[in-house]
């Protein structure tokens, strides 16, 4: 049995912020729920498997980069040497005793390194040799993601880890497979691994980018500069070597008569997940996290109760932390799933105070906006690419003074390369004559990045 020590285990809470008070009559419930988890913390049972650990390290961990070899990696030629640097960059990164392999991406997907359907496993030597077999590393071929994530699933399995984690890079339209080819293999690959996506250049699709790390809960993001690549690659390996506990699901109990509405992330990213819920049990369901290290994040739960008298109270929902048990199978896949001890109440109070039950509760509102805020420049930007001009104007103003009311500077920034900003606070705007094609891309892919309530 590996060494085990509960204190490099996630503490996890949970704190829920919401107006309980509703009016006579009143049936719809939201709350923003926090989920946090710290390191150094001691959860007894809860996580403590020791098949989480390997001896002397912190948990088991394999990551597969895939990088994308097709021809217009040549164009210019220093994006193909930038990818190289990049991927030996977050090679050198892994920490000893991680599994790792490398993957080239084209048309086809072939392993790079170590190769024979293996994992190598991290440390001075397999690092050298990886790094050597980057350079043989040369662009040709066409783009079918799909199985690229099909052979890093299959490298990934081999490998009796907590964490199993993906890197992809691509500069090109996955041109050489159908969408749902690339769905299919998606939802093959979804809770058997985490991926984080990057488009490097202008000529990718942004959609299938963020679609990639949206199933497979992950970040995505755009180096429109391929020099930028290296500290990308060391910055996300960073953060998946930090990932303690892995298959992290949202359990959400309701009581008879209780209809969910949606569950969604809202920081640090903006992401739904009503559709991936699994049931867990009588009135229960499971909502994919992912792996987590030291951070927080926001989820908002709506809920349909039951109409009440005035003065009635009810428990809402209970929502709660769980992973799975070491069987492997995810949460609500069928598995038995243990509970992290972190709970938090979501409850219903029905009352005929109105300034009680009219007021929003801060952190709900502020999160409402921030879910507006990523929908409506999508919609901006598609009109804009339909030549809805109107429609366009209208979207990207209400976006701007969405960005501008809830401190979200990043967004803010991007926006202003897009449209001319006459008044903010109105939210009026023009289109930009011209607009760079990255600075379009960068707020597409970044559309969905939150802040949070600001404190006063």
């Amino acid at each position: 049995m590996a060494n085990f020590s509960k204190s490099n285990v996630p503490q996890f809470s949970v704190d829920v912020y919401q107006n309980e008070y509703l009016p006579d009559g009143g049936r719809e419930v939201n709350a923003i729920v926090t989920v946090t988890a710290t390191g150094g913390g001691t959860i007894g049972s809860a996580v403590a498997a020791p098949h989480l650990y390997s001896p002397g390290q912190g948990p088991s961990a394999a990551v597969a980069v895939m990088v994308d070899c097709s021809g217009s990696m040549d164009y210019p030629p220093t994006k193909m040497r930038n990818a190289r640097d990049a991927t030996s960059a977050a090679i050198d990164t892994l920490r000893d005793g991680v599994h790792f392999a490398v993957v080239g991406g084209t048309h086809v997907a072939k392993e790079v390194y170590p190769g024979g359907g293996r994992l190598a496993v991290a440390d001075a030597t397999t690092r050298e040799q990886a790094k050597r077999a980057l350079r043989g590393l040369n662009a040709g071929g066409g783009t079918a993601i799909g199985t690229w994530l099909r052979l890093a699933d299959r490298l990934l399995s081999t490998a009796d880890v907590a964490i199993r984690h993906g890197i992809l890079l691509t500069d090109g339209r996955n041109e050489h497979e159908s969408p749902e080819d690339l769905r299919a293999a998606l939802d093959a690959c979804a809770g058997r691994f985490t991926c984080d996506a990057r488009g490097v250049g202008t000529d990718w699709e942004v959609k299938e980018v963020t679609g990639i790390a949206s199933a497979l809960l992950g970040t995505a993001d755009i180096v429109a500069d391929p020099a930028g690549l290296a500290a990308d690659f060391t910055r996300v390996m960073e953060t998946a070597m930090g990932k303690e506990v892995a298959d992290v699901a949202l359990r959400l109990w309701t009581p008879v008569g209780t209809t969910v509405r949606f569950v969604k992330q809202v920081a640090p990213t903006v992401e739904e997940l009503t559709g991936r819920r699994t049931e867990a049990g009588p009135r229960a369901g499971d909502y994919p996290t992912g792996s987590w290290g030291d951070e927080s994040r926001d989820y908002h739960v709506c809920v349909e109760v039951p109409a009440a008298g005035l003065g009635q109270e009810m428990l809402a929902a209970r929502v709660s932390l769980v992973v799975p048990e070491p069987s492997g199978e995810a949460p609500g896949a069928g598995g038995g799933a243990r509970n992290l001890g972190a709970q938090g109440l979501v409850r219903a109070v029905w009352t005929d105070d109105m300034a009680a039950s009219t007021s929003i509760n801060p952190q709900v509102a502020h999160y409402t906006g921030q879910a507006e805020l990523a929908q409506v420049i999508q919609q901006g930007l598609d009109l804009r690419k339909a030549g809805d001009i109107d429609g366009a104007t209208a979207k990207l103003g209400r976006a701007v003074q969405l960005a501008g009311a809830s401190g979200n500077a990043d967004t803010a920034k991007l926006l202003a390369k897009v449209v001319d900003v006459v008044d903010a606070a109105a939210g009026t705007v023009r289109l930009k004559a011209k607009v760079e094609e990255a600075d379009e891309m960068t707020l597409e892919t970044r559309s969905t990045k939150t802040v949070r309530v600001k404190k006063h």
